[in-house]
Order: structure tokens, then sequence, then C-alpha cells
């Protein structure tokens, strides 16, 4: 039996083993000779972009007023026409009673702007959780198909699932992309969401029939002898005991969502593994990029894992 006090050794030999594997990444990295750019990252997350600011007629500068961090340009046109220009104070290129012809530059002003790791990562949040709120509600309505008495929609659900889970996802894309794309005229967004959400929703059928038939026979049957129906007694007694016991699986079926949506990159989504290859593209930086990447759909499945650990101690509350 493991004590307080004998548990040390355990912690040390994790940390040792965690070590070890850093220093093989290490030692591995060394053997191909690979230059490590960590300090290209940080501004494919969020950087200052920088705008030039030109007139569009010739003119003179007849002032120029100092605000702070930015500065006012004012410039007269040849008809007499004046107009009053913001640029940064440190990126100014005119001087008063300058000359200027048509498309000459004043300065520049910055901006900070979303960098491709940062837009590819919200494109892959928000395009996970549609897919996921729209395979939840696939799943609840095919899980119950699944265990109804209608052999019409206990055939065609079954039709479903087994289709659905004995192609590959990535074929289930193209699919939705090149057939149904064309021929309904739906966008790529449409298409990837659409994919995603009904290849979640046929493991969210399974794991719904499965919580359901998990229930005893005699809680519907004690429901229907207090006078409800059965679609009284599913959603008020059933569905809910059901869901408590299906939540550690359903959990672990929308963080493999999560990631099974870096498939949609093929049909040019910019989610976050296509602006990793973009980027990879434009720096080389291969080994890093793809180590931010891994670390970011980490990040995204541990909050999740993190929210469904809470949801189930609440729920537990009430056991």
């Amino acid at each position: 039996m493991i004590t307080n006090k004998t548990i040390w050794p355990w912690h040390l030999l994790t940390v040792t083993i965690l070590f070890m594997l850093c220093a093989g990444l290490w030692v591995a990295t060394k053997k191909i000779d690979y230059t490590w750019r960590w300090n290209r990252v940080p501004q494919y997350f969020l950087y200052n972009d920088e705008t030039m600011v030109s007139i569009p007629f010739d003119g003179r500068v007849t002032s120029i007023s100092d605000l702070g961090d930015s500065s006012q340009i004012k410039v007269i046109s040849e008809q007499g026409e004046e107009k009053i220009y913001t640029v940064n104070s440190d990126a100014i290129q005119v001087n008063v009673d300058e000359d200027l012809f048509q498309g000459d530059y004043l300065g520049a002003t910055f901006e900070w702007r979303a960098g491709p790791l940062l837009v590819g990562l919200w494109t892959t949040l928000w395009l996970s959780a549609v897919a996921s709120v729209f395979g939840m509600i696939i799943g609840l309505v095919t899980g119950l198909c699944r265990v109804s008495n209608n052999p019409t929609l206990r055939g065609l659900s079954i039709t479903y699932i087994e289709l659905i889970r004995g192609t590959p996802l990535l074929v289930q894309i193209f699919i939705f992309y090149f057939f149904l794309g064309t021929v309904l005229d739906i966008s790529r967004i449409v298409a990837g969401i659409s994919a995603l959400a009904i290849f979640a929703g046929a493991y969210v059928a399974e794991i719904i029939r499965a919580g359901i038939q998990s229930i005893p026979k005699g809680q519907m049957e004690a429901a229907r002898s207090l006078g409800m129906t059965v679609p009284q007694a599913m959603v008020y007694i059933i569905l809910p005991q059901a869901f408590k016991r299906t939540l550690p699986p359903l959990a672990g079926q929308f963080i493999s969502l999560i990631k099974d949506s870096s498939l949609v990159s093929i049909i040019a989504i910019t989610d976050l593994t296509k602006s990793g290859r973009e980027v990879i593209t434009s720096t080389f930086a291969t080994f890093e990029i793809w180590f931010v990447v891994a670390f970011l759909y980490l990040m995204l499945t541990s909050v999740l894992s993190q929210f469904v650990a809470w949801v189930e101690r609440r729920l537990a509350i009430s056991d």
C-alpha cells in the first residue's frame, strides 16, 4: 500500500522519466543539426502591422502637429483643398513646406493584428464547437431512434451509424465537399462542419443508446405506472440518468472531434493545422511550429476535459 511517506519516490521516478524524454528529444535534434528559432513564433500570434499612408494628389505639407505617439499632417493640394492625415510619430517621412506628388508616402501607422496561428486557433475552436452542437443533436435523435420499437426508425438509424462508422472521416469530407458541395452549392465551411457533425453524431448515437439501455427497465415501467407517456418518461426520467453515465464517453468523443477537425484543412479551411503549414512554408521553422500547434490542440482538449470533470463533480452532488 502506497502511503504519503512512500509516494515521493514515485514522483521522483515520474520527473526522471520526463527529464529523460526531454533529454532524448534534445539529443535527437542535435544529431540532425537543427537550429531552433523560437524567437520567430510570437509574431505569428500577434504582430504590429505597418500601413503606409500616401496622398492621392499633388500638394504641399503645411503643418505637422505632434500628438504624442501619433502626429497629424496637414496637406494642401494645388486646387487649395486641405486634408489631414494621422501617422505614427516615429514613422514620419515628410517635413513642413515639402512639395509632394501623387502617391508619395507621408508616413506609416501601426496596428496590432492577430497572426495566422491565433486566427487558425479561433477557426478550430468555433468550427469544433458548432460541429459538436449539431453532432450532439444528431446523435441524440439517432440514439432515440436506435432504441425505438419502430422498425423503420431503428433500421434507418442502424444504417446511418454503420455507414458513417465504417468509412474514414477523410473520405466523408471529400464526399461532402466535392460531391454534395457541387450538387447543393454549399461552401467549404458548411461542408466541413456537416462532415464533422454527421461523423460525430454516429458515435454519439451509440453512446446515447448504451446509456439508455443501461438504465433498468423498471424505471420506464414505474414512470408509465404514474401516468407518464413514453416521451415524458424518456425526457424526465431516463435521459437525465443516462446523461450522467454517458458524460465521460461523450467528452472523449468531443475531444476527438477537436483533433479530427484538423482534417478540414484538406479542403482549404484555414484552421490551426493549415495555418501551421502556411507559417512553416514561409519560415522553415518546422519543429517549433508543429510543437506549438500540438500544444494549442492540447490546451483546447485539456480545457474541455477540466470542464467535463467539473460538470461530473457538480452532478455527483445530486446523487
